[in-house]
């Protein structure tokens, strides 16, 4: 009995596995759909617009917009910015903690010259 509720238990779980890549269900979300991290988001962005909303998933911050540095936390009250672009922003622990830290986002390669 028990090896036959085993059995069926990872029957299970490998068709939800397969399912939810197939699907987006729990990874390789849209943007507009829940999450819980941005691991969860094609955009890598799970945003929140205040402490009580829903997280969505949404699009990464481009040039001149405004941003969040990289978190650990893995849901963002403004994303961060698009590949090659950095976000000027600050990144102190006060910033971090009080979630002020947001910055614009800037193309490295243009503010150097």
């Amino acid at each position: 009995m028990a090896s036959a509720l085993l059995l069926l238990l990872l029957l299970s779980l490998t068709s939800a596995w397969s399912f939810s890549h197939q699907r987006g269900l729990i990874f390789n979300l849209d943007n507009g759909e829940l999450c819980l991290q941005s691991a969860q988001c094609k955009s890598s962005c799970c945003h929140r617009t205040n402490g009580l909303s829903l997280a969505r998933c949404a699009n990464r911050a481009a040039e001149n917009q405004e941003c969040s540095p990289k978190s650990i936390y893995g849901v963002y009250y403004r994303c961060p910015c698009e590949n090659g672009l950095t976000c000027e922003a600050d990144k102190s622990i006060v910033g971090s903690i009080t979630n002020t830290n947001y910055g614009i986002c800037q193309d490295p390669r243009r503010s150097s010259k």
